[in-house]
């Protein structure tokens, strides 16, 4: 998510954010870690490395987030209000025919005696007429999202697409009319001019298909680019246009100099940067002590709350494959990234809980009685921060691992507007019950990552550092990630005769809807806590909803010098 000034100069939105990715843009890095490599020969059994790379992530997976591309350097300044600057697209669909995604499997290629896989390309559904026949609606869309997407391209290779699936129709006739004809008696001329013509024929359809082919992936590429339709409320432009829904609390006054989560976190011995530094590299750090208690506690409470709310808990890979984070609505490659690719592989390292749960029933068909499907899952997140620097961003608040409770909800098309509703109170009734001051935001068209359909954030007051700071988000993907990922549900309900029937009589299955949100990110709140509950002493009050979950502490003191 990002960071934007609204109404005032302490309101602070920088790059990417807990829940929709980033904006920035940063030249692939390298990091190597050790990983088992496949044995070459018998004497080969020591552990090989592969290579991370930094990859593309768009912005909020709300979470997750769906994410934005990065900005190159983070800025303190208030934008020009309703004005952003273009940003490169990220790659998602826009909607789809009822079919699910596919995967096609590509012969392999052998180059100098050594074979090729050519990585398996996956195929979503795009309704291109239903985007032909809307042009104005799509075109509106995309200049009021700032999105890249090249409409009349992607237009031009659908009308080329039509035109040669007729060419290569008519000659497949022209070829069965020929193998029919050489069914019959004939002179041996005869047959062997039909020998011939078919032979032509072949050769010519072999051709065409290839174009055809070659022509449907680039048109894929290019429709994947066109961001999801946009709710009617949201408001138009940039991010200093994003509306205020609501004010929660009011910022406590202090009778002595705040400190920022640093400072207080130095003085109470809970953090270290300095050795994380030097073992991990900038933005990485280590928990001691009771900040160890707070992180474990905050996420157990977290859990317990939202399951008393239906949600089925859940712990997640942390390494999944790229054309899952692709499915999601995100770039896991390119120079602009958030993501983290492992070289080498088709995998990459989760930014999100969002991703693993939303590729959790890819390719399924989902009975409607089973919706909706609630889950909450926890992870550790992992994130380049690409173009993030600056005192704005410094310690907790931007860091490139992280752990993340995520809400996920697969619901059926009529209902996901009263769950977007259900996810945003629930993230404030959390948030409220620690006594945070904080805002909702209804965030504006040129802010919402290209699989939100709304998005709503909320930002927290963090006095310490005297402003507010993002940490939480819930967004509406309706079936955007849906017919990416190919999860459908089958109506109960009888088919009225005027529509068409599936197989066994059985209402056509239709692409569930999916929301995300983010119930807690820790090391935000983390700051949000220190900076807000610090005492004059440097000690820090824990709030009482988090004492059970951590064997009763209620104060976390200063360490004797």
């Amino acid at each position: 998510m990002l960071f934007s000034p609204i109404n005032s100069p302490q309101n602070f939105r920088t790059t990417e954010d807990e829940d929709n990715g980033g904006k920035g843009s940063q030249q692939p890095s390298v990091i190597s870690i050790p990983s088992r490599q496949p044995i070459a020969s018998p004497k080969a059994s020591t552990m090989g490395f592969q290579t991370l790379k930094l990859a593309d992530f768009p912005a909020s997976s709300t979470s997750r987030l769906m994410f934005l591309p990065p900005t190159k350097t983070p800025s303190l300044t208030p934008f020009h209000p309703c004005v952003r600057t273009h940003r490169p697209p990220s790659r998602l669909f826009v909607r789809a025919f009822s079919l699910p995604s596919v995967q096609v499997d590509h012969p392999p290629t052998t180059i100098a005696g050594e074979e090729k896989v050519v990585k398996p390309q996956w195929k979503a559904s795009i309704d291109f007429k239903w985007i032909r026949d809307n042009k104005d609606l799509v075109a509106s869309n995309i200049h009021n999202r700032k999105s890249g997407a090249n409409l009349e391209l992607v237009l031009q290779l659908y009308d080329e697409m039509l035109n040669l699936q007729k060419e290569v129709e008519q000659l497949r006739a022209e070829r069965n009319v020929v193998a029919n004809k050489m069914k019959g008696k004939l002179e041996p001329s005869e047959r062997q001019k039909l020998i011939e013509e078919g032979k032509n024929l072949k050769e010519g359809l072999v051709s065409l298909e290839e174009n055809l082919l070659k022509l449907t992936d680039q048109l894929q590429q290019e429709a994947q680019c066109i961001p999801n339709t946009t709710h009617p409320d949201v408001p138009i432009g940039g991010e200093d246009c994003s509306i205020i829904r609501k004010m929660v609390g009011s910022p406590r006054e202090f009778s002595f100099p705040v400190k920022d989560h640093l400072e207080l976190g130095k003085q109470l011995d809970i953090f270290d940067f300095d050795a994380a530094a030097e073992v991990s590299g900038s933005k990485f750090y280590y928990l001691k002590n009771a900040a160890v208690t707070l992180e474990l506690g905050l996420i157990n409470w977290t859990l317990s709350e939202v399951m008393k709310r239906g949600f089925t808990p859940l712990i997640t890979p942390e390494i999944v494959r790229s054309t899952v984070v692709e499915k999601c609505g995100f770039q896991p490659r390119g120079e602009n990234t958030q993501v983290y690719s492992i070289e080498g592989s088709d995998q990459c390292l989760i930014g999100t809980a969002e991703i693993p749960v939303g590729g959790i029933h890819m390719d399924s068909i989902l009975s409607e009685s089973s919706l909706p499907v609630k889950y909450v899952a926890y992870s550790h997140c992992f994130r380049t921060e690409a173009g993030a620097a600056g005192a704005a961003t410094r310690g907790l608040y931007r860091v490139h691992q992280f752990s993340k409770v995520e809400m996920f909800i697969f619901c059926r098309p009529e209902e996901s507007e009263s769950y977007h509703e259900e996810l945003i109170r629930i993230e404030e009734d959390l948030f409220s019950s620690l006594g945070l001051h904080f805002k909702t935001l209804d965030m504006a068209s040129a802010d919402l990552g290209a699989p939100a359909y709304r998005k709503f954030d909320v930002e927290a007051w963090m006095p310490g550092l005297g402003r507010y700071g993002e940490i939480s988000s819930a967004s509406n993907c309706t079936d955007y990630q849906s017919r990416r990922l190919g999860i459908r549900y089958r109506p109960q309900e009888p088919v009225p005769s005027t529509l068409k029937k599936g197989k066994g009589n059985l209402a056509p299955t239709q692409f569930v809807h999916t929301l995300n949100a983010t119930a807690c990110a820790v090391p935000r709140m983390i700051v949000c806590l220190l900076e807000n509950y610090q005492q004059e002493d440097g000690s820090v009050i824990i709030p009482e909803p988090l004492r059970p979950f951590m064997g009763g502490l209620d104060l976390i003191s200063p360490t004797s010098a």
